[in-house]
């Protein structure tokens, strides 16, 4: 495939505002991340302080998940996205003020967080249901590379221009700077134009809609079996890595060098976003679940005896296989589950894989003064290495297809 093709879907107008869109409010993000961390240090100097922030904006998001894809898949995405964005902007707005009017107590910054995650309940998964409406379904895959490429690149640049404005200007600054991304990020969606999904032939109830989409989830044997698969998954990823893994590196290899380890797996991340822009991802769910697997040797090497170089090669190749699964899985549902019912999918795999995170985040410190940091490192693993073999024993995760489509037989183009 030429360079060219791999960009196509950026000829398709829906498409490249809607990219537009992401980029502006992935830039905002990513700088609001340290920039909220150090506006609640400035207010509360307790690191407790920044997980009840945290906290507030995580379990409103995780419990409103459902809801938001019924929404999602009841009214148009681009404008759920649009109402969504200009919500974000005005959370983060008053935050901003807040915090510049030096008025900001740590219970506003609590609210409004939590209004915060609220909105993202409803933004994420008519997000990640929208992009099948904006390009042909031939272009799936370079349009989720595409969209994978730039969030990938502004994880690295974001929190290092945000880290720039904390220090020059201070943490209220950087917060406006991404409420304005959110508004500019919500008019650059009034051009996306999509014909309205046909009329649904009866009305029917948000909760008859929640059981429509649960009973579709436990009918789809790779759906379920995946987002079990990786309930577990991250809780282990974030229990052992995020959790442990600064622990064990202070003591062993230093901070700057656990730096490099997650700066490589970034890169490995944007390598790999690159190289599929251009080659077809066949039985997308076996490599992706069969690249994910790569993640253990981080974890098995941190406890077993940390070497600089080793672990940052072993990061790099773990960003990869990240990205190989993403993809994979952005693929299989995509172009496997019916529009009306993506959101809603979406929804239930958002649940399944997030819910478990603040289990791992929390259990994981008091297993390691309990069994050792080293040993519980290298148990984390192992464990992860055998759940993704298990996810791997289900015949329709390891031979779910590509779906083979024509150009002329795809209706997606006439949203252009």
């Amino acid at each position: 495939m030429t360079w060219r093709a791999s960009v196509s879907p950026l000829a398709e107008r829906n498409f490249a505002w809607y990219f537009s869109s992401r980029l502006v409010n992935t830039l905002g993000a990513m700088m609001a991340n340290i920039a909220l961390t150090f506006a609640v240090l400035d207010i509360d100097g307790r690191a407790i302080a920044i997980g009840q922030v945290l906290a507030a904006h995580t379990i409103p998001m995780i419990l409103l998940l459902l809801w938001g894809g019924v929404l999602s898949d009841r009214f148009p995405r681009a404008v759920v996205l649009q109402v969504s964005n200009v919500l974000s902007a005005l959370s983060q707005g008053a935050i901003a003020v807040l915090v510049l009017t030096g008025r900001a107590e740590l219970w506003m910054i609590i609210v409004l967080s939590a209004f915060h995650g609220a909105v993202s309940a409803m933004s994420m998964p008519a997000m990640a249901g929208l992009v099948p409406q904006l390009v042909p379904r031939e272009s799936l895959q370079q349009a989720n590379a595409l969209l994978s490429l730039t969030r990938n690149g502004l994880t690295v640049l974001g929190p290092s221009l945000g880290a720039f404005i904390v220090v020059t200007s201070g943490p209220g600054w950087a917060l406006l700077v991404d409420a304005l991304a959110w508004a500019v990020a919500a008019v650059l969606l009034a051009p996306v134009k999509i014909p309205p999904r046909p009329a649904r032939a009866e009305a029917t109830s948000t909760w008859a809609d929640l059981r429509e989409g649960w009973a579709f989830f436990r009918s789809v044997t790779w759906l379920w079996v995946v987002v079990l698969g990786f309930g577990a998954l991250n809780m282990i990823h974030n229990g052992a890595l995020f959790t442990l893994g600064p622990v064990v590196a202070e003591d062993t290899i230093g901070r700057q060098a656990w730096g490099f380890v997650l700066s490589a797996e970034a890169l490995g991340l944007l390598a790999m976003a690159v190289v599929l822009l251009r080659f077809r991802l066949e039985r997308p769910l076996l490599w992706g679940m069969l690249a994910i697997t790569l993640n253990a040797a981080p974890m098995v090497m941190l406890g077993v005896d940390p070497v600089v170089v080793a672990l940052v090669a072993a990061a790099f190749v773990g960003g990869m296989g990240i990205e190989v699964f993403s993809m994979g899985w952005s693929l299989a549902m995509q172009e496997n589950i019916d529009d009306d019912m993506l959101s809603r999918a979406y929804s239930y795999d958002m649940l399944g894989s997030f819910i478990a995170m603040p289990i791992g985040q929390l259990a994981w410190g008091p297993l390691g003064l309990a069994f050792g940091n080293e040993r519980v490192l290298v148990a984390s693993g192992i464990a992860y290495a055998v759940i993704c073999a298990l996810v791997l024993c289900s015949r329709s995760v390891r031979d779910l297809p590509r779906a083979r489509v024509t150009p002329a037989a795809d209706v997606s183009s006439a949203t252009s």
